[in-house]
This record gives structure tokens, C-alpha cells and sequence, in this order.
């Protein structure tokens, strides 16, 4: 559960456009380190709690995902990245869960001077082809948000998973008020398109807390997860 979790959520982003700044402050705030909490969800039932935290020593970020369910499931996230101009630059990616007694990680290691990408998942490696401007499913968030806020977004984006290089589109659905134990907040709801029927990844993105999203929906089938803000420390508009 920790795993499907994780990969659900870690990309919480997106729209298109600079038309979807209408009714929000258009001023714009470079990329800064911040902290949110989240309340999590599983079929409608509370069962835990998750953060994102993003933080710089120069020109290396890193961007953590924690979610754990009480003494069931844990997984973390890292991303280690750079920036040039606004473009992100993926370095690293690491992934460790764990349910029950059971243990998973994955790992990718992004070498653009030898055009390859490395990856684990836990006992099998792989190696591919490298592509400029590749994400991981981690910074892919970052790099939307960053889109957003210049000159809109992009028609597809590569990320890596464990085996290839996916391209990826994120679409509108229009504006929401969204109520939190932290506010209320007016969003932006994007989802996230899936190849699968009976699968939806829905995000509602705050312009107020630097796009950073406020609530998360996911639904496969008849299973279903979210995330809800409890709190946030960093940039505001």
C-alpha cells in the first residue's frame, strides 16, 4: 500500500497555460525550500500522515516524501536535483517502503554525460537511454509548478520509472475552493492521465501556498487514497 501510495502522490502538479492564472495573484516566486503536512487517507478511512520537504545547500536540492501508516506500512521518497534557469537536472531518486515485515526499494542514478539511466528495483537492474529534460516521479511535481509559474506547461513530460522513460500529460479541470484543518484555499484541480480504465490521480493545486497541493485523490478500481493539508511552512503570495 505504501508503494502505490507513494507513486500516486509523488507527482501532485500541473495545468496548462498561462490563461489558468486568471482570478490568482500572477506574481511569480523562484523555486524555495518549504515543508507541508498531510493527513492520509485509505477508502475513506484516516490512517496516517505524510510530509514533503524540500531543501538546498547551494545549487543541490533535495526533495523528501515521507507517508506513514501507523505501525502497517512506511515508504520515503528522495530526489536529489539541480537547477538550471528553471529547468531541473535529476541527479538521483531513491525509494524505500515498507508493509509489514516486507521491504522494497528502487533506486535511479541519472548519468547525462554518458547518455544512460541506472536503475534498481530491488534486485533487478536496468540501463537506457537518457533523454534532456527527464524527471523523476518525485521532481516531475517541482518542474510543473515551475512551468506554471513562468509560461505554462509543457504537452508531455518524461519521467522515469523503474524500467523506461514515460512521456506524461497532466490536463485541467477547472478551479475549487478546497476546506483543510490549515484553511481554505481556492485550487486549481488537474488530473493526471492514466493509460488504465477505472484509474484516476486527481491533484488540487493552491496558488497561495507557491502551487503546492492541497489535496490528492487517487482511484483504481474500488481502492482509493488521499491526502488532505494539515500545514505548511514556506513561500506564500
Amino acid at each position: 500500500m505504501a508503494h502505490n501510495v507513494l507513486k500516486t502522490i509523488a507527482l501532485a502538479s500541473g495545468v496548462s497555460t498561462t490563461l489558468l492564472f486568471a482570478g490568482f495573484s500572477s506574481q511569480a516566486f523562484a523555486m524555495s525550500p518549504f515543508q507541508a503536512s498531510y493527513q492520509f487517507s485509505y477508502n475513506g478511512k484516516n490512517m496516517g500522515s505524510a510530509t514533503r520537504t524540500l531543501s538546498k545547500s547551494g545549487n543541490n536540492w533535495t526533495y523528501v516524501f515521507a507517508a506513514k501508516a501507523g505501525a502497517m506500512a512506511s515508504a520515503t521518497e528522495t530526489s536529489r536535483f539541480s537547477l538550471n534557469g528553471n529547468q531541473i537536472m535529476s541527479n538521483s531518486f531513491n525509494r524505500s517502503s515498507k508493509i509489514l515485515v516486507h521491504n522494497n526499494t528502487m533506486s535511479i542514478n541519472f548519468n547525462p554525460g554518458a547518455k544512460t539511466i541506472h536503475t534498481k528495483k530491488d534486485d533487478k537492474a536496468r540501463s537506457f537511454a537518457w533523454k534532456s529534460g527527464v524527471l523523476d516521479e518525485l521532481n516531475a511535481e517541482l518542474q510543473l509548478r515551475e512551468d506554471l509559474k513562468a509560461s505554462g506547461l509543457k504537452s508531455s513530460y518524461a519521467i522515469t520509472d523503474a524500467k523506461e522513460v514515460e512521456s506524461r500529460r497532466f490536463v485541467k479541470q477547472g478551479s475549487e475552493k478546497v476546506k483543510t484543518s490549515y484553511g481554505t484555499f481556492d485550487t486549481i484541480k488537474v488530473v493526471m492521465k492514466h493509460d488504465k480504465p477505472n484509474r484516476d490521480t486527481i491533484f488540487w493545486l493552491a496558488p497561495k501556498l507557491d502551487y503546492a497541493p492541497v489535496k490528492v485523490s487517487h482511484q483504481d478500481g474500488k481502492t482509493s487514497y488521499g491526502l488532505l493539508l494539515t500545514g505548511y511552512k514556506g513561500t506564500t503570495n
